[in-house]
């Protein structure tokens, strides 16, 4: 299991980084710090509280550590989450400023949820037999990323594929310098920060894939992205938030992958994060 643990730490106020890397190293999942609440650290099977009130300096400390006051950071902000180094990532909620229905910053913020990111090895080998393009869902937090990002390193090394990743908030692999901070396999080239509408495109007529991954299908116009690429010759790796195959048939941003056919395959991630495959079949 790899981590970039200190880059982690580096988000962490420095009163808590003693008791977080001595509780947290090996199993810290999440660390939540809700303003005048305790610290909570969620690990694999339970949580743990450090003592003394979470204050505004500890939040303004993560916000200010993570972002690097980047303008390209503080309008992700907006949308309630950070890319931090080391594809960490802060969730945020607190007061919204709306205009015309869009949240335009979230100021003040009173809840931060730290969350680990981590490369796992091997939890994708089994689905190095899948053919045809595969669709990832489970709950938040179920780790539809980490195998993502496992699957994708499959794809390359073991089944010698041609894999263009569109890494739109930079969590599937983040940059450390000039590598990357994950191993993405030898076939695997990557566009990191890039909006998935114009990068699927991008990579498309410009990588010449066997296969285009992303994350988080989170808006119709991925969709359709995804349905144009699908239909010119390449497989599509993806995930979206479903508890189950029934909920992603609920969901009308999906309805059309769905009644398309495009993806063949349904991995379906639980809380206990194992999964399970299915046909994606009417």
């Amino acid at each position: 299991m790899a981590c970039n643990w200190q880059a982690f730490l580096n988000l962490v106020p420095p009163r808590l980084r003693g008791e977080v890397d001595k509780l947290g190293k090996e199993q810290l999942q999440e660390l939540r710090l809700r303003l005048q609440g305790e610290p909570e650290l969620v690990l694999s099977r339970q949580s743990k509280w450090l003592p003394g009130p979470v204050t505004m300096d500890d939040l303004s400390y993560c916000i200010n550590a993570a972002t690097k006051y980047s303008p390209w950071a503080a309008a992700s902000a907006a949308k309630g989450y950070v890319t931090a180094p080391g594809g960490h990532r802060l969730g945020l909620c607190g007061q919204t400023a709306v205009v015309d229905g869009q949240v335009r910053s979230i100021q003040p913020v009173t809840s931060i949820n730290l969350r680990v990111c981590r490369e796992i090895s091997g939890i994708a080998n089994a689905m190095a037999s899948l053919r045809g393009s595969v669709l990832i869902i489970g709950s938040p937090g179920t780790g539809k990323t980490t195998l993502l990002r496992d699957y994708i390193r499959v794809l390359s090394d073991v089944c010698q594929e041609r894999v263009a990743v569109v890494d739109e908030r930079q969590e599937i692999f983040p940059q450390q310098g000039l590598s990357w901070g994950f191993h993405p396999g030898n076939r695997t080239d990557i566009l990191s920060g890039c909006p998935k509408v114009a990068g699927i495109e991008a990579v498309l007529r410009n990588m010449n894939p066997d296969i285009i991954a992303v994350d988080e299908i989170t808006a119709g116009e991925d969709c359709t992205a995804m349905l144009h690429a699908g239909w010119c010759g390449v497989r599509l790796i993806a995930t979206a938030h479903a508890g189950n195959k029934q909920d992603l048939l609920c969901r009308k941003l999906y309805k059309p992958l769905v009644e398309s056919g495009l993806f063949e395959n349904l991995i379906v991630l639980q809380k206990d994060k194992t999964w399970y495959k299915e046909r994606m079949i009417l």
